[in-house]
Formats: C-alpha cells, structure tokens, sequence
C-alpha cells in the first residue's frame, strides 16, 4: 500500500519538475526572440514517462486471469530531457526560428499543467497526513 503512495508521490514529483524545466526552456525561447541564429528549444517528458511506464524489465508469469499483473515500468528512468527542435527550419531571415505566440500559448499551458499538479500533490499529501493522524 505504502509503496503504491510513494510511488503516485514520485510521479508527481517528476511531473513537476518537467513542467518546471518547460517553463525555463519557454521563457529561454521567449528571451531570445531576437538572437539571430537562435532555434527554439522543447522539453520531452510524456513520451519518455510513457516509455518508462510501459517497459517492461521484469514481467511476472500470470496463469490465471485473476491473478494480479507482476513488473512494469521503471519511474527512475523517465525525466525531462531539452531538445532543439526544427534546428535546420526558420520563418525569417536571421536564422531565429522562435513563435512568440506560439511560446507564450506553452507557457500558459505549462502554467496551467504546473496548478494541476501541484494540486494533485497537495491533495495526496493532504490524504497522507489524514490517515496519519487518525491511526494515532
């Protein structure tokens, strides 16, 4: 049981700080708007977490279809990596491939994603401590 909690708290954790590190590539994007030679740079993190999830590196034998699903993914192996993007397209003529629409709508989709998980943690923590204190 304690290890299913821990483990949503994990999650969360590294969510958060995904959205953390998205939100520093955006405004590093939205800084140099201007710097001629610049490309954009994105944070991966869904597909990287989705790929941890669903790899399996120890799948348990199941010979009944009761039986409950042994192994699955690994959380330690997913976290946000920075990427440049399109490094080779530009839409002018400096070579600066960088939207400012386009990023100010991630940082605002970020920011919208950072509350919710923040949320979600605070909501889980809450959880935690409520059976804290009532086993007393």
């Amino acid at each position: 049981m304690l290890d299913k909690l821990t483990s949503s708290l994990n999650l969360r954790e590294k969510a958060l700080d995904a959205a953390w590190t998205r939100n520093e590539v955006i405004a590093q994007n939205i800084a140099n708007v201007d710097t001629p030679g610049y490309k954009a740079k994105t944070v991966r993190f869904e597909e990287y977490l989705e790929d941890a999830l669903n790899k399996d590196d120890f799948k348990g034998n199941t010979t009944d279809s009761r039986h409950i699903e042994i192994g699955g993914g690994n959380l330690d192996k997913a976290s946000a990596k920075v990427t440049t993007e399109n490094s080779n397209l530009s839409t002018r003529l400096d070579g600066n491939n960088v939207d400012v629409e386009s990023e100010m709508a991630s940082l605002a989709k970020n920011d919208i994603r950072y509350n919710v998980i923040t949320q979600s943690l605070n909501n889980g923590l809450a959880r935690l401590m409520t059976a804290i204190r009532e086993g007393k």
